[in-house]
């Protein structure tokens, strides 16, 4: 065997080592599941696409960075800080499970559908949302459940005042219904406001032409009906998204119910 040809041999065995040997120490230090995570399939759904984006919180340290969207849920730090758990008033609010809720109901700004002055509170019944309407013909939009007295009045009016853990006094018609209300009547002065309270953590007060319209924007901790139909109340929200929608809204906000 000539020279140049022993040179070559051991020149691919070497090479062959080298590359074993750099295949085997990939093999050694790879993180599989940080492998699987970047190589996995991504699949669209247009029906859910135009959802806010997101940050993926099980990318590793460093790699965090927002994805289009997509239609996939979100698991974003940022809403896991918004649904978080707070404490307001000596109350301890829980967090909400956020990713249980369809996420077109997640608080988010967005381009305002309504030619509406800044500073308009405007509830879509029919969509589940409440607007904010913000300067720039942006709005911060909410996710909202609406009660069979959330559908009894529509039109424009004003908040014309507003509370921090409001007291609640059921209706005489529901005290007749279910009795054992009877101890929370106004007779019996109310259920004080709490974590069990109907009306949450904030309670907005319609009134128009000096009227009470008996239509609240209130809180809720029940987090399942948002988005929906439910059998009573008027417009529920989450305890922090009404808590955000209390320290945005100036005294005698304009409001249109449609």
């Amino acid at each position: 065997m000539t020279d140049t040809a022993l040179s070559r041999r051991r020149f691919l065995q070497f090479s062959g080592l080298a590359m074993a040997s750099g295949l085997a120490g990939c093999t050694s230090s790879m993180n599989t599941d940080q492998f699987r995570y970047e190589t996995r399939p991504y699949f669209r759904n247009p029906a859910l696409e135009g959802r806010p984006e997101y940050i993926d919180n099980r990318q590793p340290v460093g790699l965090y960075g927002q994805t289009p969207p997509s239609g996939l849920l979100p698991e974003s730090s940022r809403y896991a800080s918004i649904y978080g758990p707070l404490n307001d008033g000596g109350f301890q609010v829980p967090a909400v499970p956020y990713q249980q809720i369809d996420a077109r109901f997640y608080r988010q700004e967005v381009e305002s559908p309504f030619a509406e002055k800044p500073g308009t509170i405007i509830v879509d019944t029919g969509n589940r949302f409440l607007y904010l309407i913000l300067p720039s013909g942006r709005a911060m939009r909410y996710g909202v459940g609406i009660g069979r007295q959330g559908f009894a009045w529509s039109g424009r009016g004003v908040i014309q005042w507003k509370q921090a853990w409001p007291k609640w006094t059921p209706p005489d018609e529901m005290v007749k219904r279910q009795p054992e209300l009877v101890k929370y009547s106004g007779a019996n002065g109310g259920m004080a406001g709490g974590l069990n309270n109907p009306l949450g953590a904030r309670a907005l007060y319609i009134f128009q032409n000096g009227q009470d319209t008996l239509y609240r924007l209130h809180g809720s901790p029940e987090w399942k009906s948002i988005g929906k139909a439910v059998s009573s109340g008027c417009v529920r929200m989450l305890n922090q998204d009404v808590i955000d929608l209390y320290d945005r809204v100036k005294g005698k906000a304009p409001i249109l119910v449609i």
